[in-house]
């Protein structure tokens, strides 16, 4: 190949990588952090780089009911932080539905004029926590890292990752960064029969667990803070239905009339949790303003 040849050729290339540059964001390449409350951590071509939620959940801490004293310990730890007080990170595990989720959305809605971020990362990309801790640790807004409906088999790289972030790297944890994490396992990790052949038992009695049981609670043991959740009785569904029901607009013989229609919903679904009662509500209130609707433009 001649010089010319090659030397058109490298002048394409660059071409090519130029535009390719233009597309693609730089690895851990920070957002516009004025343009939003919440952000997820995305990767495009192996870079990882901070999105900007544009529009977050609307819910706030007064949405969530029957859940008191995980409410009371979530608020009050999210609060420490906020204000630069010593804070715990947090894991919200149990029956599904019953707010964990909704509860750290919640407290991100009464802090964010504070100084409060959210950041959410996926189970597959745990293994970049550092990157994210240190494209946040200068600046001078609080981040909570979302985990949602965290569960790892064994051998996940993600679990040796947030394992260190917790607590095990050389490096100090910065203070501007909390995880907030939610699971339906306690310990994060399935459990098997097979793990009780690992204990054993002293002398005087004593059980001990052994290493493999001991490797899964570890990691559940980092997190300073476990916050339980537990499945809703019925008038604590109806309770939470009538809430959801007033907040579409609903009077109270609307919601009187939809007591027996949203314990039949429930009972489709084998669960009364919150989710549901949500679900319901939004299902119930919105044939309701149909039929509303409906009405008036035939009278019209």
């Amino acid at each position: 190949m001649s010089s010319a040849a090659m030397e058109h050729l490298l002048a394409r290339a660059e071409r090519v990588l130029a535009r390719l540059e233009a597309v693609l964001p730089a690895a851990s390449a920070a957002p516009d952090w004025d343009a939003g409350i919440a952000f997820r951590w995305r990767k495009r071509s192996g870079a990882g780089f901070l999105q900007v939620v544009r529009h977050t959940a609307n819910i706030g801490l007064p949405d969530l009911h029957h859940i008191g004293p995980q409410k009371e310990q979530i608020e009050r730890n999210t609060r420490q932080f906020v204000h630069g007080a010593p804070a715990n990170n947090v894991l919200l595990t149990g029956a599904r539905g019953t707010g964990k989720s909704s509860l750290i959305k919640a407290c991100l809605t009464e802090f964010a004029a504070q100084g409060l971020r959210l950041i959410e990362v996926d189970k597959a990309d745990l293994a970049d926590l550092p990157d994210i801790v240190e494209l946040v640790a200068t600046r001078h807004e609080r981040f909570i890292i979302f985990c949602d409906d965290l569960s790892f088999e064994e051998g996940e790289a993600g679990y040796k990752a947030l394992k260190v972030a917790l607590d095990g790297s050389i490096a100090a944890a910065s203070d501007n960064v909390l995880i907030y994490a939610t699971s339906n396992r306690r310990h994060l990790l399935p459990e098997k029969m097979s793990d009780n052949a690992s204990y054993r038992h002293t002398e005087d009695g004593d059980l001990h667990p052994g290493e493999t049981v001991e490797e899964k609670i570890s990691l559940s043991e980092r997190f300073g803070l476990w916050i339980s959740f537990y499945p809703f009785g019925q008038d604590d569904y109806l309770g939470i239905v009538a809430h959801w029901l007033r907040s579409f607009g609903c009077d109270e013989a609307q919601i009187a009339d939809a007591r027996q229609e949203a314990l039949r919903w429930a009972l489709q679904r084998g669960s009364r949790s919150g989710r549901v009662a949500w679900q319901f509500a939004k299902d119930y209130a919105g044939q309701w303003k149909e039929r509303d609707h409906v009405g008036n433009s035939k009278s019209e």
